[in-house]
């Protein structure tokens, strides 16, 4: 596997040859340096643990995640992942030369919030009648039954919390890669909001 670690920059599109439009994702994604190693003698698993966005100021991190950046002579980054990668060492860089135009990947982040929304909008419900008087239009209708089980089934589709959560969408396809600028352009959309750090994983 091949992982890396980005941000969503946005969304934009580019043209092909023959005229024809293909949307597509701009993350920036890198240089990532390897901060330790994980080996099967002492943590019963193989991988790299890497970093992502350098942290101008020391103040703003934990004593515990700075001794682990100072250990590894790194300076500290704000996010760190672990990928399932081998045949690296400490300080190693993975940049997006890694990946290539037409390579299928799998790309992980946190969705956009939606707050708390109504069933309509949250799982597809569709509602009561819209005109004649009714009086039942956006609401969830019947949640249980009468004298059997006399109480609402678990996993009930009801109104609630909705997005903030961790989402992959696999078999992307990477449309170019521009290593002077540590771009990568993937088509379609990816999860999360212009900003939002996500994992990018190709399986090799």
């Amino acid at each position: 596997m091949t992982g890396i670690l980005g941000k969503k920059i946005g969304m934009t599109q580019i043209f092909t040859e023959d005229g024809q439009s293909i949307p597509v994702t701009v993350i920036q994604a890198g240089p990532c340096p390897v901060i330790d190693i994980k080996t099967p003698e002492r943590d019963g698993y193989e991988a790299v643990k890497i970093a992502f966005e350098e942290i101008r100021k020391e103040k703003n991190v934990t004593k515990p995640l700075l001794g682990i950046f100072k250990k590894a002579g790194i300076r500290p980054h704000r996010i760190i992942k672990e990928f399932r990668m081998a045949g690296l060492k400490i300080g190693d860089l993975i940049t997006v030369e890694r990946f290539k135009k037409g390579d299928r990947i799998s790309v992980s982040g946190i969705s956009k919030g939606k707050g708390f929304q109504g069933i309509m909008k949250r799982c597809g419900a569709h509602g009561g009648p819209g005109s004649h008087g009714s009086m039942f239009n956006r609401a969830p209708g019947s949640i249980g039954s009468s004298s059997f089980p006399s109480r609402v089934w678990k996993n009930k589709s009801m109104p609630g919390h909705m997005g903030s959560e961790r989402v992959t969408v696999r078999n992307l396809t990477v449309v170019d890669v521009m290593p002077e600028k540590n771009l990568i352009l993937i088509k379609g959309s990816i999860p999360g909001p212009s900003g939002g750090y996500v994992e990018i994983r190709k399986e090799d």
